[in-house]
């Protein structure tokens, strides 16, 4: 029932946007999302003269050298933009959704109340939610091109379970949860306007 209510969303959703005439509608990528290996896409439409709808979405499926790092994420979001939309500064409110699956990865980040130097231990898998506004300013590098600079803070929700290895599936602890705040959004943006 889930998925085809996605198709029916993503059917009304390019169905739509085919109509939109030129500088109403962009694709990008994230090139920070990309230089960490992780696939990402998002699509841009505008709703009115200083109103436009973002919704982006990443993808790491894969494990790199026995380090556990899969996860998928959605972003909707909302931009209000200062002068027109796709030139110049936005601010925009967006929510964020997506699962996990992360282990055996080597680091000593401590930030904002978060540990993160536990992944090198356990894996962790589960399903996180929260919200967010954001500041973004795009240039304008010729006709259909903008280059795209964005930063966001918020609060995400994380419901997960502890397993003792990347790979192993045993259980140490189950239904777990946390609280982050912090950045919820990073982004430097090559996006293609129609």
């Amino acid at each position: 029932m889930q998925l085809k209510r996605f198709f029916v969303i993503a059917w009304l959703l390019l169905t739509g946007i085919a109509g939109l005439s030129a500088q109403k509608f962009g694709i990008k990528s994230n090139l920070i999302s990309d230089a960490v290996t992780t696939p990402n896409l998002g699509i841009e439409f505008r709703m009115a003269p200083k109103w436009t709808m973002d919704i982006s979405g990443q993808l790491n499926a894969w494990n790199i050298h026995e380090r556990r790092w899969r996860h998928w994420m959605v972003q909707p979001e909302a931009r209000l933009w200062l002068c027109s939309a796709f030139q110049g500064s936005f601010f925009g409110l967006h929510a964020i959704g997506g699962q996990f699956n992360i282990g055996n990865i080597d680091n000593n980040i401590n930030f904002l109340g978060s540990d993160f130097s536990k992944l090198k231990d356990h894996r962790y898998q589960g399903w996180g939610a929260g919200a967010g506004i954001a500041y973004g300013y795009a240039f304008v590098l010729g006709t259909h091109w903008n280059l795209e600079l964005e930063l966001g803070v918020g609060w995400i929700y994380t419901r997960y379970d502890i397993y003792p290895c990347a790979v192993c599936g045993t259980v140490l602890a189950k239904d777990r949860h946390h609280n982050y705040f912090g950045p919820t959004k990073l982004a430097l943006n090559i996006e293609y306007l129609f």
